[in-house]
């Protein structure tokens, strides 16, 4: 409020003085403006339960216009606009490390927290410069020179990413102190949803106007890139606005002075937390080792174009929407682990089954066939989201999350952008490279083949991500969360929750059920199983009461 009377009393003065010479623009920037702009974004005593659900609101919007600007300004935008630009494929590896790399600047970030505890200003400021370079981007394709307009797409790429990753220290620890923790796993569920709704959107707009202008392949005038990181910087402003928004409770009375190696070494002496930072290193590893290059594999080694690649995205996305609440129900009713021994390897399996993709001949087939490998990658990667961002906040204590979390990213990010780097580096080597499989039978009458796989260039990159990502998965199995029950029991109910709910799209009448034979046999089973289990356990018992 001392915000807004401080603006109306300048629009005021302002219009009393008209005759009089008008006051220099540099008011604004007034050490009491500065002041209100501080007061408003100060850390509050005590946040009740009204500005609460006010705050988790404001988050909400926040969540979904920050998706606006990551679907029209980064990801498959970011590399066709490199593309675009005639960047080669180790700048497609920096590009992808880069936003994982400047995660290192957490470490400093921690740090700045710990002395002004000030997470929402920190957050505020760091955001409001990372996303003024926006404005830049739409820039670039005016320059003629195109090799400069790359070498300058990367620098702003680097500074965007820089102070996004020092927002996201100090809002980590912030959202973890304000969101209670029984509500957590619900919260970011419900927040991703409404962001993937508005994301599928904007994803399907930029791949329309990408292939409208083929700049893939280097084609069009590039003012598609120039409208989209316009817009991108519009949907910024009102994301920062409603983030500024959301309420911050105090900090905890500030410990004796300590170094940043002090700060983060706490939670390296954790041995439950370091088994989740060694799970999240290998993990990053694994996945960036092939993911930022799906882009580059499905326009040159496929042939599609970027209309088809966003469709992918968005049916991948459209797939985390439905499956993402059932995820959120899962983690808080078992643990994050369960869901992360079910949804990882899912994730795993959908990486290497893009080999196959390559031995596909028809193009409706093609499409048909990475369109159901999107989608099943868009439901494991919402349980692998959730879980990862939300076992961190969990396991990290209440008030110190912002070194713990910080520690994580920071090892995590250190191991997932060497990886795109190692591929960017790598790619002309596998290119020239091949390994082929071939079942064959021969008889009196000719040879035919049964079986025939060719791996070549990016099939590589794939086949080795999956297998790091094995070596991620036993990683895993050393962490221990409370409530963590085995991989079955957590299919299972995701079996139990897909069944339930086909009966009830298929129809609202209650008596249906009994139409579909499977679904009581299935019971019947179970029921069996759980008596032989009960009988075979008193058996047990008796013959050890005969023993005595």
């Amino acid at each position: 409020m001392r915000l807004l009377s401080h603006v109306k009393n300048i629009v005021s003065r302002r219009r009393e003085g008209r005759n009089q010479p008008a006051r220099r623009w540099f008011e604004w920037l007034s050490p009491r403006t500065i002041d209100a702009v501080s007061g408003f974004l100060a850390p509050q005593p005590h946040v009740d339960e009204r500005a609460l659900d006010r705050g988790l609101r404001d988050l909400m919007w926040d969540a979904t216009f920050a998706t606006v600007v990551g679907a029209l300004n980064s990801g498959v935008v970011l590399v066709a606009f490199a593309l675009w630009l005639g960047a080669p494929n180790t700048v497609i590896g920096l590009l992808a490390a880069i936003p994982l790399w400047t995660q290192i600047l957490q470490a400093p970030a921690v740090s700045l927290v710990e002395r002004l505890r000030a997470r929402r200003r920190i957050s505020i400021v760091a955001l409001t410069i990372a996303r003024i370079t926006l404005p830049l981007f739409a820039i670039l394709p005016l320059i003629p020179d195109r090799r400069l307009a790359l070498m300058l797409l990367i620098v702003l790429e680097i500074v965007h990413t820089a102070f996004n990753a020092i927002c996201a220290c100090s809002w980590n620890s912030w959202i973890r102190d304000l969101v209670p923790e029984d509500r957590l796993g619900r919260f970011f569920a419900r927040r991703t949803i409404f962001a993937t709704a508005v994301g599928m959107a904007c994803s399907l707009l930029a791949g329309f106007a990408l292939q409208s202008q083929q700049t893939a392949s280097g084609g069009g005038d590039g003012v598609v890139f120039t409208l989209l990181y316009s817009a991108g910087f519009l949907a910024a402003v009102i994301s920062t606005w409603r983030l500024a928004r959301v309420p911050e409770p105090l900090m905890p009375p500030p410990q004796p002075k300590q170094t940043l190696w002090t700060l983060l070494k706490a939670p390296l002496k954790d041995p439950n937390f370091r088994t989740l930072i060694r799970f999240m290193a290998s993990w990053q590893f694994a996945v960036n080792s092939a993911t930022p290059f799906f882009t580059v594999y499905f326009v040159q080694q496929l042939g599609l174009g970027m209309g088809w690649v966003m469709t992918f995205s968005v049916v991948s996305q459209a797939a985390n929407l439905l499956v993402l609440r059932t995820w959120g129900q899962l983690s808080d009713r078992f643990s994050n682990k369960s869901v992360l021994n079910v949804a990882a390897p899912a994730f795993l399996l959908c990486i290497a089954a893009m080999v196959f993709a390559s031995e596909i001949d028809g193009r409706l087939e093609l499409i048909v066939y990475l369109s159901v490998l999107h989608a099943f990658m868009g439901m494991a990667s919402a349980g692998v989201n959730l879980a990862t961002g939300a076992v961190a906040m969990k396991l990290a204590p209440r008030n110190g999350a912002t070194a713990y979390i910080a520690a994580n990213s920071l090892i995590a990010s250190a191991a997932a952008g060497l990886a795109p780097i190692l591929g960017g580096l790598s790619a002309d080597f596998y290119a020239a490279r091949e390994l082929s499989f071939q079942v064959l039978w021969r008889d009196p009458g000719g040879v035919s083949e049964f079986f025939a796989l060719r791996i070549t260039h990016w099939d590589f990159f794939f086949l080795i991500s999956a297998t790091i990502g094995l070596y991620a998965m036993h990683r895993l199995s050393f962490l221990v969360e409370e409530g963590t029950v085995r991989r079955r029991v957590v299919v299972r109910e995701i079996v139990g929750e897909t069944r339930r709910g086909m009966i009830r799209n298929l129809s609202p009448v209650k008596g249906l059920r009994p139409v579909f034979p499977a679904a009581a046999l299935i019971d019947l089973h179970a029921r069996y199983r759980q008596q032989k289990r009960a009988a075979r356990a008193r058996d047990y018992r008796e013959g050890l009461k005969a023993a005595d």
